[in-house]
């Protein structure tokens, strides 16, 4: 759907467009298996173990530690950079997030994951905004409900 005159906050495609900053972000909510501890761990320490490909990562989970992953996809590296703004133990995870051009064309772009207990399972949340245009922001929400159904599958027994 095209922006229209006048719309403060138009959605494009599953895309929210933030007026003030110019840049889109996209919101992924889940019911994972595991606990929210779990979870939080894998964001935090286990990344190489369901998301970053193995050997390839430096992350030390404190604020305002850089961290560098790859991601390899069909053969292709995909390098990632970032560092972390805030943690709250089993709560929330908010790191920025940069890459290249096949990824966030090298906006620093944030990503807030929020966890929270619920009927046995636990709800996890991923905004992911900053995006210069709304195909990045789009590409990354169609990705990042896999990469949520991966973690389940990899933290679940």
């Amino acid at each position: 759907m095209a922006e229209r005159e006048g719309d403060e906050d138009p959605v494009l495609a599953g895309v929210r467009h933030d007026p003030t900053t110019d840049t889109y972000e996209v919101v992924v909510v889940r019911a994972m298996n595991a606990p929210a501890s779990e979870i939080y761990h894998a964001w935090t320490r286990g990344f190489d173990a369901w998301f970053a490909a193995p050997g390839a990562l430096r992350m030390r989970a404190e604020v305002g530690e850089p961290f560098w992953f790859d991601v390899v996809v069909e053969g292709v590296r995909h390098p990632h950079y970032g560092r972390f703004t805030k943690l709250e133990p089993d709560r929330v995870v908010e790191m920025t997030w940069l890459t290249g051009r096949s990824g966030t064309l090298g906006a620093e772009t944030l990503v807030t994951v929020e966890l929270h207990a619920y009927d046995g399972a636990t709800m996890i949340r991923v905004t992911h905004g900053g995006f210069y245009d709304a195909e990045s922001a789009r590409q990354h929400g169609e990705a990042w409900p896999a990469v949520l159904e991966h973690l389940d599958d990899v933290l679940s027994p």
